[in-house]
């Protein structure tokens, strides 16, 4: 069941649980799969968006690798955020500042397990473009970020 928005926000989908202080592995896909995320001016501005997402009642961004048709995110919830009401103002600000831009519904979350390695999962998320072959090395990739540079 997608996300639907509810009258007091977002209302998670069955399954879904929104920890406070979780780190969570979020990936969001653009509808259609448009792939204009890596045009420089769109990809500036979609990481400004996800930026505006930090502080009380928003995340902490780890890491994110944004790849021409969707978004990987590292991300550590606040202490008083909400995981999808989080996902949904990315998403309406990031299609108000990009208007071609639109988001399928949903997105794809992963509580990061206690055991996991933070910076091996954020190396993996950044390592994206060389998977997908879009680059031979990481360095060579421009829209991405990680906390442990």
């Amino acid at each position: 069941m997608p996300d639907e928005k509810g009258q007091n926000g977002w209302r998670l989908r069955t399954g879904r649980v929104s920890i406070p202080g979780q780190v969570y592995s979020i990936t969001i896909v653009t509808h259609g799969r448009w792939s204009g995320l890596v045009n420089w001016d769109v990809a500036r501005r979609v990481i400004d968006c996800l930026r505006e997402t930090e502080g009380p009642g928003g995340t902490e961004t780890l890491a994110f690798c944004l790849m021409p048709d969707h978004l990987h995110w590292l991300m550590r919830l606040a202490p008083s955020g909400d995981l999808s009401c989080v996902v949904g103002r990315f998403k309406g600000r990031s299609a108000r500042a990009v208007p071609m831009l639109r988001w399928q519904r949903g997105f794809h979350d992963h509580a990061v397990r206690h055991d996991e390695e933070l910076p091996q999962v954020a190396r993996y998320i950044v390592a994206n473009p060389v998977r997908a072959g879009l680059v031979q090395r990481v360095g060579e990739y421009p829209y991405w970020d990680a906390v442990w540079l």
